[in-house]
């Protein structure tokens, strides 16, 4: 059964759609079945992997608001393992059409049930935002990955999404967890990036990934041809850094990476 992590800050620009697309094609590297389901009506997790935003009619949307089921909407991304449900900017639109909607927090937990045995992990890229369809992929996972970028206003913010967490967990999802928190956005060259790194670590501990995701001109640069950077540029330190955090995201759960799938060490 696959595991399901939901990539999740209400905070916007931390990262979270890149740390969605590139860790998964790392672990799908890896040669274990992954799904990536684009839960923002942006779709950028969706272009970011070179999927076209799909037709009218086959996106999580419509498997949101049960017009199709997910093997309906499934593509097959150009990197092998890996697989995702596409957005579209009609998921917009779901927040409020599933306002009277019987077990509405509950859609996507639905909606992933018939396909979900079919994956090893499963990686869910939420709205910057604690809405609806935020609540429906926290409601869904077995774990929650917050990511944190290394600046000033860093943990503005957290204690709402861990308020949340906790609401979900104690209400709707009893097995909802804290996978784990990344630090994303990182400069050595400033003190205030360690500053940061170092308040974080205080305050949730092991839960901090050793792996901190520096800033990086290729990662940038990736989702614009459509590639996760694994593909984009296999030896820059943005690919480096993700294969690392892959092994940790493997690591805690049991699994380890299949030899020679990680990529070159140098720059």
């Amino acid at each position: 059964m696959g595991k399901i992590i939901t990539i999740a800050n209400q905070k916007g620009g931390v990262g979270k759609t890149t740390t969605a697309i590139n860790l998964a094609a790392c672990i799908a590297a890896a040669e274990h079945k992954t799904l990536l389901v684009d839960a923002d009506p942006q779709a950028n997790a969706t272009s970011g992997v070179g999927v076209q935003s799909p037709a009218e009619g086959l996106s999580t949307y419509e498997m949101l608001v049960g017009e199709r089921t997910a093997e309906e909407i499934l593509c097959q991304t150009q990197m092998p393992h890996l697989s995702i449900l596409p957005s579209h900017i009609n998921l917009v639109g779901a927040e409020v059409e599933l306002v009277n909607v019987e077990h509405r927090e509950r859609r996507l937990q639905m909606g992933l049930e018939s396909i979900k045995d079919q994956f090893d992990f499963i990686f869910v890229d939420c709205p910057p935002s604690l809405g609806l369809l935020t609540l429906n992929a926290l409601t869904a996972a077995d774990s929650v990955l917050i990511p944190v970028q290394c600046e000033y206003f860093a943990l503005e913010g957290l204690g709402q999404l861990l308020n949340t967490i906790n609401m979900v967990k104690k209400q709707m999802n009893e097995r909802l967890d804290i996978e784990g928190v990344l630090m994303t956005m990182y400069d050595s060259r400033l003190r205030l990036s360690n500053q940061i790194v170092e308040e974080v670590r205080k305050y949730f501990g092991e839960k901090v990934y050793k792996t901190v995701i520096a800033r990086n001109v290729r990662l940038s640069e990736a989702p614009s041809f459509g590639k996760p950077i694994i593909l984009y540029d296999a030896i820059s330190s943005g690919t480096r850094h993700y294969m690392d955090l892959a092994g940790e995201v493997l690591s805690r759960n049991n699994h380890t990476l299949v030899p020679g799938a990680g990529a070159s060490r140098s720059e």
